[in-house]
């Protein structure tokens, strides 16, 4: 089963945050987790993990986003690219439905844009004992690096967004669980 929370504190994301047991020694949450928070992003050479962003030398910033921090014990990263995709189309989704459909935001892999302006930025990764996904999402357009769009410019209040994402993922996820629990081997 997956756990999820909510952290009330502003953090700083850096990349340091993307390592096992993270949600557990920080904010004790132990086990297949999600926890989301709210905080500026700056991630430097030596905690950047993307090997495309690497060898671009891409800057990754911005001044208020919305962070999520996935952690799943016993997974492939395949699993977990695959769960990052999942995850990018239910942002998707609960941005089309708080918005009452008037914004259609477009993914592509594991991204998410509003016609050319990038509006998430995304990682999974492995751990020596778990898969481990960030996912981030725009708040306001300031400090960013390409052009991008935000919560701002869609009017959604950025608690509320994070919230309804982490029940979504959490029914999902424990779907998909005990979905692996009721077939008989073959």
């Amino acid at each position: 089963m997956i756990k999820t929370k909510w952290i009330d504190d502003v953090i700083k994301y850096d990349g340091t945050q993307l390592k096992s047991l993270y949600a557990y020694l920080q904010h004790g949450i132990l086990g297949n987790s999600v926890i989301a928070w709210r905080g500026p992003c700056e991630i430097d050479f030596d905690h950047m993990v993307d090997g495309e962003d690497l060898l671009d030398q891409s800057q990754i910033c911005g001044d208020d986003m919305v962070h999520f921090i996935f952690e799943l014990f016993d997974q492939s990263l395949f699993s977990a690219v695959n769960l990052q995709r999942l995850f990018a189309s239910s942002v998707k989704d609960v941005i089309s439905e708080m918005t009452k459909g008037k914004i259609q935001l477009r993914r592509e892999g594991d991204d998410l844009y509003l016609e050319k302006k990038k509006f998430s930025i995304s990682i999974a990764a492995r751990s020596p004992n778990s898969v481990m996904i960030h996912f981030a999402v725009n708040i306001v357009t300031d400090g960013t690096p390409v052009p991008t769009v935000c919560l701002e410019d869609f009017e959604i209040n950025p608690q509320n967004f994070a919230k309804l994402c982490l029940e979504k993922v959490e029914v999902e996820l424990n779907s998909i669980f005990e979905a692996t629990w009721k077939v008989r081997s073959v």
